[in-house]
């Protein structure tokens, strides 16, 4: 899976890409039922890591309340 993907499930899970650049390729999402950040690193076109993968979907159910 790549980090675009990732970053798609993030959209349509209704979370919101912070304005502010992180430092290098880390970008910081948002979402009001979560009460911190969720952070993502690396390019659109790199492969996500393991650990990436299950932040962002520990994340996504999280607010989905599963």
């Amino acid at each position: 899976m790549k980090i675009r993907e990732l970053e798609v499930l993030l959209r349509d899970a209704g979370f919101i890409e912070s304005r502010k650049k992180g430092k290098g390729s880390h970008r910081k999402w948002f979402h009001k039922k979560l009460g911190r950040p969720v952070l993502l690193s690396g390019k659109a076109n790199s492969d996500a890591k393991p650990y990436q993968l299950r932040q962002i979907t520990n994340a996504i159910d999280i607010v989905k309340g599963k």
